[in-house]
């Protein structure tokens, strides 16, 4: 199947095999079983982690909270009226109760506790619930330093505590390391799922940086912006934020990192001699990915990137190592980020680190290990431990000066990566050679 790009009504042929990519109906199928091995295997652990023998979970329609969203069955797109959820673990029992107390069961795996004509009153049955149960805490999600874990709104907030009895009332806490626990841990299956995702990503960056699409002196980086964007649409798929492409030339000086970020010109013409970068990821099967890739415009009389770029690229590789040799559990994202940066210094190079979990969200809930504008430590989210069984957005990026164009460039790398039990490991790999447009072709000789 052939798709157009209407610009300069250029012809591309997607290679991304499409037969990876599952159909609606397949995904819901996918969707569920993982949701039901969360609910019923890791969940439990999870709440025992926390010391949180109760949570309830609350969300009105088009207002879920952020957790709960990761929570709905697949055929749900939204929660419906005002949806509550509520988890009991009995430890000792070695149990969990997954109640509903809504008007229509939430999927298959949790059912419907609530028959209005019995009780016509939801709040009170919610509390009849709490009652029969007489828990030690109740969990809430509201957090100060993690944005995801703070999704119960302030009416449903005040409402639940002007019908809980007030016996109950000393019990309810937050439920923050639980939520975050939730949102930030990887199944089994998930990871064996993530690879492809990842994999993927990177076939559309390798066909976004290729002849295929860009043709130097006539295609600007907002083409392949939207190329790229597009590519993701024609497959199914999901984007959590669009993405961009820039280069850095002999030509340019380099700006700060706000202009990493936000403030690069759009339209800049790809030209031969030029580093181009991009930032992308995509959405399926309720995971993300986050990935920044290099590629190198050839100049016509070239076969390869120059010595002093792959050098370059070798120093962000350094970088990454000298961080995902720090990931040790328990350490907090702060201890990670300082010792990371200290050891990167000491070999004389130049890094900026703002690793962010991934994997429900992009910018997901866990250790956050700095931020460009914050290289020194985060309050709260970098005071949070790393957990195994979890997945990061390696970004990071280090100055290099180049000698041939004189003046610093900034090498700026994004991948995927999984900490588990048996230590760090990139799910897909990383860019560790530059991609070269056009790709150098056998035949064409020394």
């Amino acid at each position: 199947m052939k798709y157009i790009i209407y610009t300069f009504v250029f012809v591309f042929t997607f290679q991304v095999s499409a037969q990876r990519i599952l159909s609606e109906k397949d995904r819901a199928v996918v969707v569920d079983e993982i949701l039901a091995d969360r609910f019923n295997n890791l969940l439990p652990k999870l709440m025992d982690r926390s010391n949180m023998d109760m949570w309830i979970l609350i969300s009105r329609e088009y207002n879920e909270d952020p957790v709960l969203k990761t929570m709905l069955p697949a055929k749900w797109l939204n929660a419906r009226r005002r949806t509550i959820i509520l988890f009991y673990r009995d430890k000792a029992k070695n149990t969990i109760e997954k109640l509903a107390v809504a008007r229509y069961n939430f999927g298959e795996n949790i059912i419907s506790s609530w028959d209005k004509e019995k009780q016509p009153n939801q709040w009170a049955r919610l509390i009849e619930l709490i009652e029969e149960r007489n828990p030690n805490t109740i969990g809430l999600n509201y957090s100060t330093h993690f944005n995801i874990s703070d999704g119960l709104d302030k009416t449903d907030f005040d409402e639940f505590m002007t019908h809980l009895p007030s016996k109950y009332k000393s019990k309810v806490t937050s439920a923050e390391k639980l939520a975050t626990g939730w949102i930030e841990t990887r199944t089994e299956r998930e990871m064996v799922i993530y690879n492809q995702l990842v994999d993927i990503t990177h076939d559309i960056i390798e066909e976004a940086f290729s002849e295929k699409v860009i043709t130097p002196g006539i295609t600007s980086t907002t083409d392949v912006e939207w190329w790229m964007r597009q590519k993701v649409t024609d497959l199914g798929l999901n984007t959590w934020f669009h993405p961009s492409v820039d280069v850095q030339r002999t030509a340019e000086t380099l700006g700060n990192h706000l202009y990493s970020f936000s403030n690069r010109p759009d339209n800049m013409i790809i030209s031969p001699g030029d580093l181009v970068h991009c930032d992308f990821g995509i959405t399926y099967l309720r995971l993300n990915t986050d990935c920044q890739e290099l590629a190198y415009v050839l100049k016509p009389e070239e076969r390869d990137a120059p010595q002093f770029l792959k050098d370059a690229l070798a120093d962000g590789n350094k970088v990454q190592d000298y961080l995902t040799h720090n990931y040790v559990a328990g350490k907090s994202g702060n201890e990670i980020l300082l010792k990371a940066l200290d050891e990167a210094k000491g070999a004389g190079l130049k890094p900026a680190i703002y690793t962010h979990p991934l994997g429900s969200y992009g910018h997901s809930s866990g250790p956050t290990i700095g931020m460009w504008d914050a290289q020194g430590g985060i309050e709260g989210a970098g005071d949070y431990p790393l957990y195994t069984n979890t997945v990061y957005a390696i970004e990071l990026n280090t100055t290099v000066h180049i000698k041939e164009w004189k003046r610093d460039i900034r090498i700026m790398l994004e991948e995927a990566g999984f900490f588990g039990e048996n230590g760090f490991r990139y799910v897909n790999g990383r860019q560790t050679e530059l991609l070269t447009i056009p790709r150098v072709k056998s035949h064409q000789g020394n």
